[in-house]
């Protein structure tokens, strides 16, 4: 990689959600805000190689980026209007005032934005991963677990339902901010598991992102002192952070959870993840967030994958599901189940899941299905769900770590 495109990549990471903003605060067209920033960090890739980077990268892409935005309405003839409000406006030198909301991050505030009550919650995630990590439609769909075609349509819904209804491109009073709160956490959520295990690609980590979210969980922690979802998102994502090192061998490999080296855990993180945990149920109102950080916390507090409290992992799941009933939350409670009461326990309840056919494509299911019966010894079968999975796997990592289980059954 050139420094040039280094330096692009850099930028994008920093910069793209910013500009992105700026322009839809500009003209309240968020197509044409993309375009024109997906056009300012092509011009990047070629002008910083010939000139070199500037000194303020974010200035020069919203610069480069307003003027491609003139550019099209120019040449549009109907924006007459538009043209004239947007040519009136320049870049700020400085960050804009920050009003009465209390946020002062740029990123969080275009999280507050985006998450506007008058949208479904599934599209203020959806909407805020585009336009404020970046994140491609085909990498927020499989989120979701939904076809790329669909979160497409429902991402331009999201979009016109903005433009129609006049929804302004702004952060709300402090006093409106919790209506906002369950998509913000929601944004978070999902930008930390895009980076703790991508959906695609030669990577499994994407330390960038992850690293983005936990800043941010501790921006609003601060913001939102008296939330505890608040603290039980934070928590979470310190606790899976912590096992970041010991997730890939130093071949790049993936390393089941049960052969982790712990002592490459970052015991300081778990320290804190529990910390904020305890902190967050002593307040007594335990969420979806609270109840998966402490199903984290039960594996981070065992020394050996032995010691694991497979069965408290199993009730939390239990509780967990009954929050948030989701197929996902019923695959994870049935490899707790499988580790406390047998393969075959466990293995029935997959079996079920499978039939009801919400989870068809989603790898882990077909994965799941082929670990239990390898650890019954059913070796025949294993292969063929080790095979179905592998067809399905996203990452690199991930492939290769299917093929070894093959492999090992015999495939």
């Amino acid at each position: 990689m050139t420094d040039a495109q280094a330096a692009v990549a850099e930028a994008f990471q920093q910069e793209w959600g910013k500009v992105v903003a700026t322009l839809i605060r500009m003209t309240g067209d968020w197509d044409l805000a993309e375009e024109c920033t997906q056009d300012a960090f092509a011009t990047a890739l070629t002008r910083w190689a010939s000139d070199g980077v500037p000194d303020r990268p974010g200035a020069w892409l919203t610069t480069t980026a307003r003027n491609r935005v003139l550019d099209r309405l120019r040449r549009s003839k109907t924006e007459a209007a538009k043209l004239q409000e947007v040519a009136a406006l320049s870049v700020p030198e400085e960050p804009a005032p920050w009003g009465d909301s209390g946020v002062t991050d740029d990123r969080l505030r275009l999280m507050f934005t985006c998450c506007h009550p008058a949208l479904t919650l599934e599209a203020r995630v959806a909407l805020t991963l585009r336009t404020l990590a970046g994140l491609t439609t085909a990498e927020i769909a499989r989120a979701f677990l939904v076809p790329e075609a669909t979160m497409a349509k429902r991402l331009t819904r999201a979009k016109h339902k903005i433009r129609d209804a006049g929804i302004p491109y702004r952060v709300p009073p402090a006093h409106l901010l919790p209506e906002r709160t369950t998509g913000v956490l929601g944004v978070l959520y999902l930008l930390f598991n895009e980076g703790y295990s991508a959906s695609a690609g030669d990577d499994l980590l994407r330390s960038d992102l992850s690293g983005e979210a936990i800043r941010l969980g501790r921006l609003l922690a601060r913001l939102m002192p008296d939330e505890p979802e608040v603290a039980g998102l934070l928590a979470l994502m310190l606790l899976q952070d912590a096992r970041s090192g010991a997730r890939l061998d130093d071949s790049g490999e993936l390393v089941s959870l049960e052969d982790q080296e712990r002592s490459r855990w970052d015991a300081v993180r778990i320290s804190e993840g529990i910390s904020v945990l305890e902190s967050a149920l002593r307040r007594q109102r335990a969420g979806p967030y609270q109840l998966q950080a402490a199903i984290a916390a039960c594996q981070a507090e065992a020394v050996e994958a032995a010691d694991t409290d497979w069965a408290q992992i199993a009730l939390l799941y239990g509780e967990l599901r009954l929050v948030v009933p989701s197929p996902v939350v019923e695959l994870n409670r049935a490899v707790a189940v499988a580790m406390a009461d047998g393969p075959d326990v466990g293995l029935a309840l997959v079996d079920e899941l499978a039939a009801g056919g919400e989870l068809t494509g989603y790898y882990l299911l077909p994965a799941t299905r082929a670990d239990l019966l390898r650890r019954m010894n059913r070796k025949i079968e294993a292969a063929a769900s080790y095979r179905e999975a592998l067809q399905l796997a996203p990452t690199g990592p991930e492939r290769r770590y299917l093929a070894r289980r093959l492999a090992e059954v015999g495939g």
